[in-house]
């Protein structure tokens, strides 16, 4: 149950509370409406906090307050979390050493961002027959990130594309 439907003051349906004071305290079960009474002494609002509980708990406290701090946990915890994109880098059989070069910095450069990388192989023609230069140029790839990231899945061919996937290291 999210904060948003949390119950509160009036909104209260039972007529027995189990009560716990703003010091977290048990008090006991009270009706509803000697918990509210306690509740509108200390200037603070009663929260059902356990709805499915028999009797239903509620708790004494300023619900302002509750939901601020609640709003603050959820955006602390979406700040730390670490949303991770799929980049590609495409090349071809016959790729020349300076355009393979600059793919390898491409690859490098998004597994520094924390980014997946997807490296795929292209292979036209009758380049398919020779499979072990797309092996080759993958190799290649994976010694020149190996400092940055490790292969989630060795390369596999998929028709005329050879693919295979690389993951950056979390812990740097």
């Amino acid at each position: 149950m999210g904060s948003n439907d949390l119950r509160i003051n009036d909104n209260i349906r039972a007529r027995e509370v189990r009560l716990i004071s703003s010091e977290g305290e048990q008090v006991g079960i009270l009706s509803r409406n000697d918990a509210l009474r306690m509740a509108e002494e200390k200037e603070l609002d009663l929260v059902e906090v356990a709805p499915q509980a028999k009797p239903p708990v509620c708790k004494v406290m300023d619900y302002g307050k509750y939901k601020y701090e609640q709003a603050k946990k959820a955006k602390k915890a979406k700040k730390n979390q670490n949303v991770m994109n799929i980049k590609e880098v495409q090349m071809g059989v016959k790729i020349e050493d300076h355009d393979f070069n600059v793919k390898l910095k491409m690859a490098r450069r998004f597994l520094k961002d924390k980014d997946k990388v997807k490296v795929r192989v292209k292979f036209r023609g009758r380049e398919l027959v020779h499979k072990e230069l797309g092996y080759g140029l993958m190799d290649r790839l994976i010694e020149g990130t190996e400092d940055l990231g490790k292969v989630e899945s060795k390369p596999r061919m998929e028709g005329r594309n050879m693919f295979m996937f690389l993951t950056p290291d979390m812990d740097k």
